[in-house]
């Protein structure tokens, strides 16, 4: 085995997801995450993941994430790959003291797997 491909693609997994894996947990009933938009209000408004939380990056702060679990894994998510807004929460979170990933592929692809959004 090589030790350098293998922690490579270990760190990956470690910190990221997609969307085929997020809805295998949400269609479970056993989702043991917490699932946050990053977009704007306004893009969130226009059509979300199901069971997902608004919390755009910008607004990310110790007092905006205070009711939130420091024990329980935070999967952030964005529009699609294209999109950053995901990783900046998930460095914000981070800061913060919590266990994040990042849902690759965001809304885009989400919907190109079938899945539905929320409004």
């Amino acid at each position: 085995m090589n030790q350098e491909q293998y922690r490579h693609f270990a760190n990956k997994l470690a910190f990221e997801t997609d969307p085929a894996d997020v809805r295998i947990e949400l269609e479970s009933g056993e989702c043991d995450f917490v699932l946050l938009d990053a977009r704007s209000r306004e893009a969130y408004a226009g059509g979300h993941l199901p069971g997902a939380v608004s919390l755009p990056y910008r607004e990310i702060s110790a007092e905006s994430t205070a009711a939130f679990d420091k024990n329980r894994l935070i999967v952030t998510y964005c529009w699609s790959p294209a999109c950053n807004a995901a990783a900046k929460a998930g460095l914000r979170l981070s800061e913060l003291g919590f266990a994040v990933k990042e849902m690759f592929g965001g809304v885009e692809y989400w919907q190109k797997e079938g899945g539905q959004l929320h409004s």
